[in-house]
């Protein structure tokens, strides 16, 4: 499961909006039939998301395949989201994304990344707790629950 080299990241354009909510709602469909619903990054307006969030976009041969929604706060960088088309996951491209936000992060001197995932992801879990991510509080929400974790970076 090593990044593909072949793997570029660059920020999005806002004429990416309907390639990036293609790509998330092909990234979530897998997930509807485990809560019930349409999660919540597949109702959003990425036309809106584009204005008001920073995102960064994996390309591969000039396709999109993955992006990073994230979103500076004072104290942390809040990651909205991270999805990676189904035929390019497992190829380590969500890592390479989150690593990416670590030293956006970094670098804007911010030491702390948190996000929030649904417990039924279990996928999800597993990989934020791989790369470092604690878990902070759960929380009930739409019939299920609402898991939010964060990462403090080294000094």
């Amino acid at each position: 499961m090593n990044s593909d080299t072949s793997i570029e990241l660059r920020p999005a354009v806002p004429e990416e909006a309907s390639a990036i909510a293609a790509i998330v709602n092909a990234a979530y469909a897998k997930w509807v039939p485990v809560i019930g619903r349409k999660p919540l990054p597949m109702q959003a307006d990425y036309r809106l998301a584009l204005l008001e969030h920073q995102f960064d976009v994996a390309t591969e041969n000039g396709r999109v395949v993955g992006l990073i929604e994230t979103m500076p706060r004072e104290d942390h960088l809040w990651i909205e989201n991270v999805a990676v088309i189904p035929e390019a996951q497992g190829r380590g491209i969500g890592r390479l994304l989150l690593v990416h936000a670590e030293r956006k992060s970094a670098a804007a001197g911010c030491r702390e990344l948190r996000l929030l995932t649904n417990g039924a992801f279990a996928a999800n879990v597993s990989l934020y707790l791989k790369l470092g991510y604690a878990v902070d509080r759960e929380e009930e929400f739409m019939n299920g629950t609402t898991i939010y974790m964060s990462k403090k970076l080294a000094r």
